[in-house]
């Protein structure tokens, strides 16, 4: 038992000393470029979210053979850059037009990303993987 008590006693011995040491932290101005990503990133994330639940944009998926579900999974599993991308098409799409444009490029899309592997959303494609 006096050895278990030694070996405790060096072990805090040892943690109280470096626990006295100073910790530094480094403090760095924030760009206001680097806040306003963040929220552009989630506003298009929003952006194109809201757009694949309205109605007219699920029927014309389902009428491609796309379910809307796996079709949204997707969108989520994008990137940054790529959900920037879609969000601008999006913008520029004049109301109740060129839907079909958004959705081949979903289409587009999810048919590369089940060529690589990534995911299996049509039952016709052979993953490289």
């Amino acid at each position: 038992m006096k050895k278990f008590g030694k070996f405790i006693a060096s072990g805090l011995i040892v943690c109280i000393t470096l626990a006295g040491f100073p910790v530094t932290a480094q403090a760095g101005m924030v760009a206001t470029d680097e806040i306003t990503t963040v929220a552009d990133v989630v506003s298009n994330r929003n952006k194109v979210s809201a757009f694949m639940a309205r109605d007219d944009v699920r029927q014309a998926m389902q009428g491609q053979g796309v379910s809307p579900q796996a079709a949204l999974e997707r969108v989520n599993a994008m990137s940054d850059v790529e959900v920037a991308q879609l969000a601008g098409r999006i913008d520029q799409a004049p109301a109740g037009g060129e839907i079909l444009g958004i959705l081949f490029t979903v289409f587009i899309i999810l048919l590369i990303t089940d060529i690589v592997g990534l995911t299996k959303v049509f039952p016709f494609t052979r993953s490289v993987r």
